[in-house]
Protein backbone atom coordinates (compact mmCIF):
# COMPACT_ATOMS: atom_id res chain seq x y z
CA UNK A 1 0.00 0.00 0.00
CA UNK A 2 1.25 3.54 -0.65
CA UNK A 3 0.65 5.95 1.71
CA UNK A 4 0.81 9.74 0.94
CA UNK A 5 3.96 11.82 1.91
CA UNK A 6 3.76 14.81 3.94
CA UNK A 7 6.41 16.92 3.07
CA UNK A 8 7.41 19.75 5.99
CA UNK A 9 10.52 21.90 5.47
CA UNK A 10 12.02 23.32 8.61
CA UNK A 11 10.89 26.52 9.83
CA UNK A 12 13.07 26.95 12.98
CA UNK A 13 15.80 29.66 12.23
CA UNK A 14 16.90 30.92 15.79
CA UNK A 15 18.14 34.51 16.07
CA UNK A 16 21.80 33.94 16.12
CA UNK A 17 21.68 29.86 15.14
CA UNK A 18 23.58 28.78 12.09
CA UNK A 19 21.99 25.42 12.67
CA UNK A 20 22.12 21.77 11.95
CA UNK A 21 24.32 20.53 9.21
CA UNK A 22 23.30 20.33 5.68
CA UNK A 23 21.95 16.38 4.80
CA UNK A 24 21.99 14.99 1.17
CA UNK A 25 19.55 14.00 -0.65
CA UNK A 26 20.49 10.30 -1.18
CA UNK A 27 19.50 9.41 2.22
CA UNK A 28 16.98 6.34 2.86
CA UNK A 29 13.89 6.89 4.31
CA UNK A 30 14.02 5.19 8.02
CA UNK A 31 12.84 1.89 8.56
CA UNK A 32 13.54 0.64 5.11
CA UNK A 33 17.62 0.89 4.81
CA UNK A 34 19.48 -1.89 3.86
CA UNK A 35 22.59 -1.59 5.65
CA UNK A 36 23.67 0.77 8.48
CA UNK A 37 23.52 4.48 7.96
CA UNK A 38 26.54 5.72 10.22
CA UNK A 39 26.03 9.38 9.92
CA UNK A 40 23.33 9.64 12.34
CA UNK A 41 22.89 13.51 12.16
CA UNK A 42 20.95 12.89 8.54
CA UNK A 43 19.71 9.60 9.60
CA UNK A 44 16.74 8.69 12.31
CA UNK A 45 18.52 4.86 13.40
CA UNK A 46 15.36 4.43 15.67
CA UNK A 47 13.20 4.55 13.07
CA UNK A 48 9.60 6.02 13.25
CA UNK A 49 8.80 9.37 14.36
CA UNK A 50 5.50 9.53 16.44
CA UNK A 51 3.24 12.73 16.84
CA UNK A 52 0.69 11.59 19.43
CA UNK A 53 -2.26 14.12 20.77
CA UNK A 54 -4.42 14.01 23.88
CA UNK A 55 -8.43 14.42 24.30
CA UNK A 56 -8.55 15.12 27.50
CA UNK A 57 -11.85 15.86 29.28
CA UNK A 58 -11.94 15.21 33.20
CA UNK A 59 -9.84 17.33 33.99
CA UNK A 60 -10.07 19.42 30.22
CA UNK A 61 -7.31 20.93 28.85
CA UNK A 62 -7.05 22.85 25.33
CA UNK A 63 -9.84 24.63 23.38
CA UNK A 64 -13.40 22.53 23.08
CA UNK A 65 -12.65 22.29 19.29
CA UNK A 66 -9.53 20.53 19.75
CA UNK A 67 -6.97 17.69 20.79
CA UNK A 68 -3.75 18.79 22.24
CA UNK A 69 0.07 17.53 21.76
CA UNK A 70 1.22 15.17 24.06
CA UNK A 71 4.72 14.84 22.59
CA UNK A 72 6.82 13.97 19.26
CA UNK A 73 8.59 10.62 20.12
CA UNK A 74 11.25 8.47 18.42
CA UNK A 75 10.33 4.62 18.24
CA UNK A 76 12.51 1.76 16.87
CA UNK A 77 11.14 0.06 13.85
CA UNK A 78 10.00 -2.46 15.88
CA UNK A 79 7.94 -0.84 17.78
CA UNK A 80 9.89 -0.50 21.31
CA UNK A 81 11.83 3.25 22.32
CA UNK A 82 14.53 4.36 23.62
CA UNK A 83 13.57 6.88 26.46
CA UNK A 84 16.08 9.52 28.52
CA UNK A 85 19.19 9.45 26.55
CA UNK A 86 21.30 11.99 27.68
CA UNK A 87 21.01 13.49 31.37
CA UNK A 88 23.53 16.39 30.82
CA UNK A 89 20.98 17.67 28.27
CA UNK A 90 17.67 17.72 31.15
CA UNK A 91 16.60 20.99 30.40
CA UNK A 92 14.64 22.90 32.35
CA UNK A 93 12.66 26.38 32.28
CA UNK A 94 11.65 25.49 28.33
CA UNK A 95 9.53 28.69 28.38
CA UNK A 96 13.07 30.73 28.30
CA UNK A 97 14.43 28.34 25.85
CA UNK A 98 11.54 29.06 23.17
CA UNK A 99 12.10 32.98 23.55
CA UNK A 100 15.80 32.79 23.34
CA UNK A 101 16.21 30.97 21.17
CA UNK A 102 13.78 32.66 18.48
CA UNK A 103 10.71 30.69 19.12
CA UNK A 104 8.22 32.99 20.41
CA UNK A 105 5.36 31.79 17.99
CA UNK A 106 6.05 27.98 19.23
CA UNK A 107 5.78 29.07 22.71
CA UNK A 108 2.60 31.08 22.23
CA UNK A 109 0.96 27.81 20.62
CA UNK A 110 1.80 25.61 22.91
CA UNK A 111 0.81 27.51 25.68
CA UNK A 112 -3.23 26.86 24.04
CA UNK A 113 -2.23 23.05 22.46
CA UNK A 114 0.36 21.68 24.56
CA UNK A 115 -1.51 21.29 27.79
CA UNK A 116 -0.84 19.36 31.00
CA UNK A 117 -4.03 17.82 32.69
CA UNK A 118 -2.44 19.06 36.29
CA UNK A 119 -1.57 22.55 35.06
CA UNK A 120 1.97 22.33 35.12
CA UNK A 121 2.59 22.98 31.45
CA UNK A 122 6.67 23.65 31.97
CA UNK A 123 7.08 20.48 33.74
CA UNK A 124 5.36 18.41 30.91
CA UNK A 125 7.40 20.40 28.10
CA UNK A 126 10.84 19.15 30.27
CA UNK A 127 9.98 15.51 30.84
CA UNK A 128 8.73 15.32 26.81
CA UNK A 129 11.66 16.96 25.58
CA UNK A 130 14.00 15.01 28.09
CA UNK A 131 12.60 11.53 27.89
CA UNK A 132 11.50 11.86 24.10
CA UNK A 133 13.78 14.77 22.15
CA UNK A 134 17.09 13.70 23.99
CA UNK A 135 16.46 10.24 22.04
CA UNK A 136 16.26 11.76 18.83
CA UNK A 137 19.98 11.31 17.15
CA UNK A 138 19.60 14.34 14.29
CA UNK A 139 19.19 16.24 17.59
CA UNK A 140 22.80 15.50 19.66
CA UNK A 141 24.81 18.96 19.40
CA UNK A 142 27.39 17.40 17.49
CA UNK A 143 25.04 17.91 14.41
CA UNK A 144 25.19 21.12 14.76
CA UNK A 145 28.09 23.24 12.60
CA UNK A 146 28.02 26.14 14.87
CA UNK A 147 26.48 24.60 18.09
CA UNK A 148 24.84 27.19 20.63
CA UNK A 149 23.48 25.06 23.87
CA UNK A 150 20.10 24.79 23.84
CA UNK A 151 18.99 25.13 20.17
CA UNK A 152 17.99 21.42 19.45
CA UNK A 153 15.90 21.97 22.25
CA UNK A 154 13.93 24.27 19.88
CA UNK A 155 13.79 22.82 16.84
CA UNK A 156 12.41 20.01 18.81
CA UNK A 157 9.14 21.80 19.88
CA UNK A 158 8.99 23.59 17.01
CA UNK A 159 8.78 20.65 14.88
CA UNK A 160 6.67 19.03 17.26
CA UNK A 161 4.09 22.40 16.70
CA UNK A 162 4.60 21.74 12.83
CA UNK A 163 3.28 18.81 13.00
CA UNK A 164 0.86 19.14 14.83
CA UNK A 165 -1.12 22.19 12.97
CA UNK A 166 -1.27 19.29 10.16
CA UNK A 167 -3.13 16.65 12.12
CA UNK A 168 -6.66 18.20 12.81
CA UNK A 169 -8.09 15.45 14.41
CA UNK A 170 -11.13 16.89 15.38
CA UNK A 171 -11.42 18.20 11.99
CA UNK A 172 -11.35 14.89 10.46
CA UNK A 173 -13.23 12.92 12.81
CA UNK A 174 -15.82 15.75 12.63
CA UNK A 175 -15.97 15.55 8.89
CA UNK A 176 -16.73 11.87 9.13
CA UNK A 177 -20.11 12.52 11.54
CA UNK A 178 -17.72 11.86 14.95
CA UNK A 179 -18.48 14.58 17.03
CA UNK A 180 -18.25 14.77 20.53
CA UNK A 181 -21.74 13.44 22.82
CA UNK A 182 -22.12 12.31 26.40
CA UNK A 183 -24.80 9.69 24.86
CA UNK A 184 -23.65 8.43 21.37
CA UNK A 185 -20.84 5.23 20.29
CA UNK A 186 -18.83 5.10 17.54
CA UNK A 187 -16.95 2.03 15.81
CA UNK A 188 -13.42 2.20 16.17
CA UNK A 189 -12.85 1.12 12.95
CA UNK A 190 -15.02 3.71 11.70
CA UNK A 191 -12.98 6.62 14.12
CA UNK A 192 -9.62 4.66 12.69
CA UNK A 193 -11.17 5.30 8.91
CA UNK A 194 -11.32 9.06 9.54
CA UNK A 195 -7.77 9.60 10.78
CA UNK A 196 -6.30 7.44 7.98
CA UNK A 197 -7.35 9.33 5.51
CA UNK A 198 -6.27 12.16 6.92
CA UNK A 199 -3.43 11.16 7.47
CA UNK A 200 -2.36 9.29 4.70
CA UNK A 201 -1.57 5.97 6.94
CA UNK A 202 -3.16 3.85 9.64
CA UNK A 203 -2.75 5.59 13.49
CA UNK A 204 -2.72 3.97 17.05
CA UNK A 205 -6.17 4.98 18.64
CA UNK A 206 -6.32 4.47 22.78
CA UNK A 207 -8.74 4.98 25.23
CA UNK A 208 -9.64 5.61 29.06
CA UNK A 209 -11.61 2.90 29.61
CA UNK A 210 -14.16 3.11 26.35
CA UNK A 211 -13.62 6.76 25.57
CA UNK A 212 -11.25 8.53 23.19
CA UNK A 213 -8.38 9.38 24.71
CA UNK A 214 -5.17 9.49 22.41
CA UNK A 215 -4.01 9.26 19.00
CA UNK A 216 -1.06 8.60 17.90
CA UNK A 217 0.42 9.40 14.36
CA UNK A 218 3.37 7.51 12.55
CA UNK A 219 5.82 8.78 10.56
CA UNK A 220 8.95 7.14 8.55
CA UNK A 221 11.84 9.92 7.96
CA UNK A 222 14.19 10.85 5.11
CA UNK A 223 16.64 12.92 6.68
CA UNK A 224 16.96 15.04 9.66
CA UNK A 225 13.89 15.67 12.37
CA UNK A 226 14.64 19.37 11.50
CA UNK A 227 14.67 19.45 8.07
CA UNK A 228 13.95 15.94 6.77
CA UNK A 229 10.96 14.84 5.03
CA UNK A 230 8.33 12.87 7.40
CA UNK A 231 6.47 10.03 5.52
CA UNK A 232 3.04 8.76 7.01
CA UNK A 233 3.85 4.93 7.61
CA UNK A 234 2.23 2.25 9.02
CA UNK A 235 2.50 1.89 13.14
CA UNK A 236 5.31 0.34 14.75
CA UNK A 237 3.58 -3.01 15.83
CA UNK A 238 0.32 -3.88 17.80
CA UNK A 239 -0.49 -0.94 19.60
CA UNK A 240 -4.17 0.65 21.12
CA UNK A 241 -6.40 -0.15 23.89
CA UNK A 242 -10.03 0.55 22.34
CA UNK A 243 -13.41 -1.15 22.67
CA UNK A 244 -14.64 -1.91 19.00
CA UNK A 245 -17.21 0.86 20.15
CA UNK A 246 -16.22 3.82 21.71
CA UNK A 247 -17.32 7.10 22.99
CA UNK A 248 -16.13 10.72 22.45
CA UNK A 249 -16.83 12.37 25.23
CA UNK A 250 -17.40 16.46 25.28
CA UNK A 251 -14.97 18.53 27.27
CA UNK A 252 -16.31 20.47 30.04
CA UNK A 253 -14.45 23.39 31.75
CA UNK A 254 -12.03 23.24 29.10
CA UNK A 255 -8.68 25.54 30.43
Amino acid sequence: MAFTQILFASTLVGAAFAGPKTCSSDVPLSCHNTTAVEDTCCFIPSGQLLLTQFWDTDPATGPDDSWTIHGLWPDNCDGTYPANCDSSRKYTNISDILTAGGGDATLTYMETYWKDYKGDDETFWEHEWSKHGTCVSTLDPDCYSDYQPTEEAVAYFGKAVELFKALPTHEWLSAAGITPSSSKKYALADVQAALEKGHGAPVTVSCDGKALNEVWYHYNVKGSLQSGEFVAAEPDGTKGSCPSSVSYLPKSGSK
